[in-house]
């Protein structure tokens, strides 16, 4: 199965019944602890859901997301229907998209074979992680994680109950999740550049924090009263679980941040052993998994583009190898101008013509046509400098020299 294909989603539920993607879990709670325990809940999913392998292809982090994601929401449409079929799952998720105004299916449209559900919701469910974090961007800032995704699952367990209050829901949620993440930085007695730049970033965002002023504490936990007798853990858990990951960055807890979670523990009617299971979950995949796990990352927009389009198109290679490599051979033309490319530079005309040539390559491989979006003739040059990999070896030895010396 591939998450970056058309029908993965039909694939995903082909390879897998019910059984499997509902049965393991209980109730909400045990599902949530096995969500977080994939990395989903910290923005870094390495691993999906189901015991059963997804196939031979190594998936990047984004997949995993894509696959969790879609998981979750489909766990919260049985949880309230019992005996529905998976169309009518699919139709459900895809209704709530549209009602958060979260689709861009229109972006996608002249690009799809079909616009049956299941593609559509792919498309929207590739947009959410674009769109993922980008609530809050100032200039050269960007914050890039796919820690916020658990508020649609939240959203949508609320929008099968009630959807008309779904939005003022997903607003109250969200804000509640952002200001105390930042309340949670502004605790920490030691901060990085990148603390003080997030900080910033946040106190000139009004729309999301409710107060700066000395008092902005107590009116961000008064706020959050309603919480306090609330049936359901899992808005409480996730809101612990974020706010533990904010100040988990030095992986060490000062006293005057332990104190704001103490009161965080207070509003949230929590015990000081929510806060231990939060930590020591957090400590457990920290340390089996990766050895940092950042809530914000901090990057240049420029070079974190260069560097996620970079991996999506070696990626998209690697995996279309075989019949990228059958299309070069059909034509010669291009062949050549890409081999003569690696050691001296093409004219105007001959760019032309690798361009308009590759792109007629790109119609032919369903994986490739993100190079026929909008946009997408940006991210050419990327294709040309990884393609000469595929070449006669007669081209290998100039290319090398060259491409380190880009380095």
């Amino acid at each position: 199965m591939n998450p970056s294909a058309p029908d993965w989603i039909l694939k995903f539920l082909n390879l897998f019944d019910k059984n499997d993607l509902l049965a393991p879990y209980q109730n909400d709670a045990s599902f949530y602890i096995a969500l977080k325990q994939t990395g989903f809940i910290y923005g870094v999913s390495v691993s999906a859901l189901p015991k059963k392998s997804l196939g031979n292809l190594k998936l990047t982090k984004e997949e995993l997301t894509k696959i969790n994601l879609f998981h979750a929401l489909y766990y919260q449409f049985y949880e309230k229907n019992k005996t529905a079929t998976n169309k009518e799952a699919i139709n459900s998720i895809l209704s709530f998209y549209e009602h958060l105004e979260k689709r861009k299916a229109g972006f996608f449209k002249k690009f799809s074979l079909t616009q049956s559900a299941s593609i559509t919701l792919e498309h929207i469910l590739s947009a959410r992680l674009q769109e993922a974090n980008t609530l809050l961007k100032k200039n050269t800032v960007s914050l890039l994680t796919f820690s916020l995704l658990y508020l649609d699952v939240l959203a949508y367990k609320q929008w099968l109950i009630d959807p008309i209050s779904t939005k003022n829901y997903y607003k109250q949620l969200e804000t509640a999740v952002l200001t105390g993440c930042f309340y949670t930085l502004k605790s920490k007695s030691s901060k990085t550049k990148y603390d003080k730049l997030l900080i910033e970033l946040f106190e000139t965002s009004s729309e999301y924090i409710i107060d700066t002023t000395d008092g902005g504490v107590a009116t961000f936990l008064d706020s959050l009263n309603y919480l306090k007798s609330s049936e359901d853990s899992l808005e409480k858990n996730y809101l612990l679980d974020l706010c533990s990951l904010t100040v988990w960055e030095d992986l060490k807890m000062d006293e005057v941040e332990h104190q704001f979670l103490q009161q965080l523990l207070v509003t949230l009617n929590f015990s000081e052993t929510e806060l231990q299971k939060s930590l020591v979950a957090l400590n457990s995949f920290s340390h089996t998994y990766t050895e940092k796990i950042l809530l914000f990352e901090y990057s240049h927009p420029v070079k974190q583009f260069y560097k996620q389009s970079a991996a999506t198109v070696k990626l998209l290679i690697i995996r279309n190898k075989d019949r990228l490599t059958r299309e070069l051979e059909e034509s010669g033309e291009l062949v050549v101008l890409l081999g003569q490319s690696t050691i001296r530079d093409l004219s105007t005309e001959e760019k032309s013509k690798v361009r308009e040539q590759l792109l007629d390559v790109c119609k032919t491989i369903p994986s490739l046509t993100i190079f026929l979006l909008p946009g997408g003739t940006v991210l050419l040059p990327l294709l040309v400098k990884f393609i000469p990999k595929l070449l006669p070896s007669s081209f290998q030895e100039n290319r090398i020299d060259r491409f380190k010396a880009e380095d």
